[in-house]
């Protein structure tokens, strides 16, 4: 499992990128959009309540010392490459109260149903086991969230129980680095 100060032994990781998006940090600079993905009630349905404006701006205030605490890991806005449009936020960090790393995304609803929340998913799973040298990547999802479950899916992750996270019952995804796997002691 994956353990503070870990990563900092490793070389810091170049982010993922595939060919239609990128990811860039987050920063205070980033307000408007930042609440806008944190309040817009379709992107908010299955994640819980619009985060009000103090909330965002302390997440804000946060995200650089999260880069700093977890190298290469943190929240993202992911970029489409060919407009330079924000088309969401994805994020690889620990899990609230576990060891384990959690893929997760949220996009604006203009850029659903282009498959950008599982291309960059994949991405990021295959820099996690590769770069990052993770054991294991999970993801959570709340139980009326079927389109985001077929995105952990198609990520690679397989449901293995329900579990509580973020003050709700939610469907506990995982996929062990297969690489992992083959370096055990016999």
């Amino acid at each position: 499992m994956w353990r503070p100060g870990v990563l900092a032994l490793l070389p810091m990781p170049q982010l993922p990128e595939t060919d239609r998006l990128a990811l860039r940090p987050i920063t205070e600079a980033d307000y408007d959009l930042y609440y806008l993905l944190n309040t817009e009630p379709e992107v908010m349905r299955h994640i819980g309540a619009p985060r009000s404006p103090e909330v965002v701006r302390e997440y804000l205030r946060n995200m650089a010392a999260d880069y700093t605490r977890w190298p290469g890991l943190g929240r993202w806005f992911t970029v489409e490459k060919a407009t330079g449009a924000v088309v969401g936020i994805h994020l690889f960090k620990p899990l609230e109260n576990t060891e384990h790393i959690e893929l997760g995304y949220r996009l604006l609803p203009a850029y659903w149903g282009r498959g950008y929340a599982t291309e960059m998913g994949r991405a990021l799973v295959r820099y996690g086991f590769e770069q990052l040298q993770l054991p294991r990547v999970v993801g959570v999802t709340s139980p009326e969230n079927v389109d985001s479950q077929r995105v952990l899916e198609k990520c690679g992750l397989r449901f293995q129980r329900m579990a509580h996270f973020y003050g709700a019952e939610q469907r506990f995804y995982a996929l062990d680095n297969p690489a992992a796997a083959s370096v055990a002691p016999q």
